[in-house]
């Protein structure tokens, strides 16, 4: 029989190097879950000893059962009682670090559900690290269009967002500064611009409102944010766009311009014009009475019917040039105008007042 091999003292403490190396602050270190108690949780370190974890770390491992293997960063490499001071917080953030930028560098749709909203946009978390979504960063469907006074109505439909799954790119993640912010215009603009392309100025389009503001309607085309201003809403004069719709109404619009961003939209051509068909009923020299709307330094409007607004110029109301339309006119007042001149094309028409 040969004789069998001799061991030395070396040679034991060289069969293992984990039984010579010692842990150090900053170690990532994996182990086993050997205790769960109510203020702490032991981990077995093999060779390297046993590592203790606060219980408050405990809610960055979901499930968390005696048995499972786990990932945790070095604390403090031995502590009084002479355990390992671990956090599992650290090594999450760390791995999660690790995984968003191998995301972000693949420019990646991933999905993230809000935690909380303020009026500068949505708080998430994702991979164990909060990050931020701007709300210029929010597509058509989710950006809150109202007014720039509505603080309270901005920050109440940020909150309806909350709890909700929305797919974003990684805009930029920058551990050193514990930066991280998404943006959901980035995880939808492949999409857009294919959308884009199929569009036409002169198509008619469907949208649902998603804001309604004092220069007019913003709409969320199928992805894509477009603009009734106020003065394309109707044929007649708007002083106020929410009398004409809400947020959420579903609407026909003509698309009457195109550019990167946006569609310019306009309600009043989809719909028959009033003024062609009430202007046939005048004629030049014709006597109609009106009222006046708005008196300026240049002369007077008058309503002359629902559709028809007329300009009395200046130069009607006497000799010279420094007449003052003030001192003729009076608002929401009754004359009666001659029809001087009707320009079909250009939509205007022109009164001289009766004496």
């Amino acid at each position: 029989m040969a004789d069998a091999k001799k061991v030395t003292f070396d040679d034991l403490l060289n069969s293992d190097e984990d039984a010579s190396k010692k842990v150090v602050a900053g170690d990532t270190i994996e182990g086993k879950v050997i205790s769960i108690k109510k203020h702490e949780i032991l981990i077995d370190l093999g060779n390297q000893g046993v590592g203790l974890v606060p219980r408050r770390e405990a809610s960055y491992v979901r499930d968390l059962n005696l048995g499972d293997k786990v990932t945790a960063s070095v604390i403090e490499a031995e502590m009084d009682d002479g355990y390992v001071l671990l956090s599992l917080r650290k090594a999450v953030k760390d791995k999660g670090w690790d995984e968003i930028g191998a995301k972000m560098d693949n420019a990646e749709i991933v999905e993230i559900t809000p935690y909380d909203a303020n009026r500068g946009g949505l708080l998430v978390e994702y991979e164990g690290i909060r990050g931020f979504l701007p709300v210029s960063q929010l597509s058509a469907e989710h950006y809150p269009r109202v007014g720039s006074a509505d603080k309270d109505e901005i920050l109440q439909r940020l909150n309806s967002l909350v709890g909700k799954p929305i797919k974003v790119r990684i805009l930029d993640a920058i551990k050193k500064e514990n930066k991280l912010i998404f943006s959901e215009k980035e995880a939808i603009k492949d999409g857009l611009a294919e959308r884009f392309a199929s569009l036409k100025v002169g198509d008619t389009v469907h949208g649902v409102v998603t804001g309604v503001v004092d220069f007019g309607v913003f709409v969320n085309v199928d992805g894509i944010e477009g603009l009734v201003h106020i003065s394309e809403i109707s044929w007649e004069r708007v002083n106020n766009p929410s009398d004409y719709v809400k947020i959420g109404d579903e609407i026909d619009a003509k698309i009457i311009a195109i550019d990167k961003e946006r569609l310019s939209l306009s309600m009043k051509q989809l719909m028959e014009d009033p003024w062609l068909h009430e202007v046939e009923k005048l004629k030049k020299g014709s006597k109609v009475e009106g009222t006046v709307t708005r008196i300026t330094p240049f002369g007077a409007f008058v309503q002359i019917s629902p559709a028809v607004e007329a300009l009395v110029h200046v130069s009607e109301l006497g000799e010279g040039s420094d007449v003052d339309p003030e001192k003729v006119f009076t608002l929401n007042e009754r004359k009666s105008f001659t029809v001087l001149d009707i320009d079909k094309e250009g939509r205007k028409i022109s009164l001289s007042i009766n004496k």
